[in-house]
């Protein structure tokens, strides 16, 4: 089996699947690969780093399609905002699409892509246990954004982080407040109190407390019922929208306080709860900012617009999306590690071994001989449930 490397076609993707240095874990596997050019160029590899490692550089994109049967990408073309992109022409039954495929948030691309008949691994199902670890994508996206966050704020606020002793008298640290405790949240208050702000840290699930201490943050405790707030997987449930109000009266004081909102809260395939109200905007001091992570669902802030920056009363609120894509080199060395430790869940001697025994391939498996096959997405598209095999 041949393994292709396409140039990401997703709008304003950065990023590529698989960089130089994984070529020789992938050799190991008997794959061979063969890179669209310049298909990593834009994240800081050269098509001469991937032929100096062993890759062949196709002619064209169309010579990729046809030589490479295990396509692997970033964010692949079954998760197009815009609709199926051209490049699902050339996709049929002897392709294999490993990548993100957004499948819970829209299943309609992995519906498209088994009805081309291709086979289809979303690392976006990756579960979150001690063995997948190493192949947990979404954590380096997560790890990626809670940093790029720290620093639009700051780039933002019309003051420094840190407290410091100067000619002209002392400049007050200033105060952070990060809302969820997740991977983007812990790596958002690790970067900040590396800028010497102080830190202030609030999660549903009150497990995080003991990691946001750890990394020298105030956790903020709410008296809210939280028992039922992660599921088995590890991460945060949907709350009724009772408890989201009141946990918004709750949080409006500490909102306030704060020079910098860094808001980090999602539910995998669920639109974002609305955590910041416009209310609380309106309480926050003139040149606060708020940099809204989960703007792409929908956003924890009212104001937010995704991919738009909104001043509101002074306050600055920011709704970055694909963030990962703006630091593309390490984000690409980061999915390009997890993907050559994925693969070698499910090629063995250059062949593709599909072993549903193994509950990581279970359960990122999606598409398989024209059928959507995950339980899960063949309920969300009304599809029959699939007899047993």
């Amino acid at each position: 089996m041949i393994a292709g490397v396409p140039k990401e076609s997703y709008p304003g993707e950065r990023r590529v699947a698989l960089i130089p240095a994984s070529l020789p874990a992938l050799a190991k596997l008997g794959l061979e690969v063969v890179v669209e050019p310049g298909a990593g160029d834009a994240a800081g590899f050269p098509d001469e780093a991937y032929r100096e490692k062993g890759a062949r550089i196709a002619g064209s994109r169309a010579e990729l399609f046809e030589t490479g049967r295990l396509l692997l990408q970033v964010r692949s073309f079954a998760a197009s905002p815009s609709g199926p992109p051209p490049d699902l022409g050339p996709l049929n039954s002897g392709h294999v699409v490993v990548g993100f495929l957004d499948p819970i948030g829209a299943p309609g691309g992995v519906k498209t892509l088994a009805e081309r008949g291709a086979t289809a691994f979303a690392l976006d199902l990756i579960p979150r246990t001690t063995r997948a670890q190493a192949m947990d994508a979404l954590s380096s996206v997560a790890t990626i954004i809670g940093y790029k966050a720290v620093l639009l704020a700051a780039d933002t606020l019309p003051r420094m982080f840190p407290m410091l002793m100067t000619a002209g008298g002392t400049l007050t640290a200033a105060k952070v407040f990060v809302i969820g405790g997740g991977v983007a949240g812990l790596q958002a208050i690790a970067t900040a109190r590396r800028l010497g702000a102080v830190v202030e840290a609030y999660d549903i699930r009150p497990d995080v407390k003991e990691q946001v201490e750890s990394l020298g943050a105030r956790f903020v405790e709410l008296p809210l019922e939280t028992r039922d707030s992660q599921d088995a997987g590890g991460y945060a449930k949907a709350m009724d929208e009772s408890f989201y109000k009141r946990q918004r009266e709750m949080m409006a004081r500490v909102v306030a306080e704060h020079d910098v909102v860094i808001a980090t809260a999602a539910v995998p395939g669920r639109k974002a709860p609305v955590l910041i109200n416009a209310e609380m905007v309106a309480a926050m001091r003139p040149g606060s900012v708020i940099v809204d992570v989960a703007a792409e669902q929908g956003g924890n802030c009212e104001v937010t617009k995704p991919g738009e920056v909104v001043v509101r009363n002074g306050v600055c609120v920011q709704g970055p999306v694909n963030m990962a894509s703006t630091l593309p080199y390490h984000a690409s060395q980061l999915h390009s590690r997890n993907l050559a430790n994925f693969l070698a869940l499910i090629v063995k001697d250059g062949q593709l071994v599909v072993d549903l025994e193994d509950d990581i391939v279970r359960e990122t498996l999606v598409a398989r001989n024209g059928e959507v096959v995950h339980p899960r997405l063949r309920e969300a598209l009304s599809l029959p449930a699939l007899a047993a095999t």
